[in-house]
């Protein structure tokens, strides 16, 4: 279960950037190639979250669906399934353009730093 590591560097993220104020949201950008079970991330997220600024806080997840351009006829189009070819003339000539990036692009912070002890 990768989803677990995933999660792990998610929180470590948020928590380096929080400076000690309270996570109350993270959002998190994952490319469909990447192949995380959005449920096992929850749950590895909720784990790796106790005790730290991080807990409690939502995890907002949006997949990034794979796109492609054909080296052929330069036509961008969005994958199904594999093999991955050009949606207009059938090349499997193509690049992925999209849809393999795991990148926390948000963090929601309350404004005070949390007490000391408390997680």
């Amino acid at each position: 279960m990768h989803e677990l590591s995933v999660a792990a560097g998610i929180v470590a993220i948020a928590e380096q950037h929080a400076r000690g104020r309270r996570v109350t949201r993270v959002e998190v950008e994952i490319g469909r190639l990447r192949q995380v079970v959005p449920a096992a991330l929850r749950f590895g997220f909720d784990l790796t979250a106790r005790g730290t600024v991080v807990d409690g806080a939502e995890l907002a997840l949006k997949e990034i669906p794979v796109r492609l351009q054909c080296h052929g006829c330069a036509t961008e189009s969005e994958a199904g399934a594999f093999p991955f070819g050009c949606a207009t003339c059938g090349s499997l000539d193509v690049e992925v353009i999209d849809g393999e990036q795991l990148q926390v692009v948000a963090l929601v912070l309350e404004d005070e730093p949390v007490a000391a002890g408390r997680g």
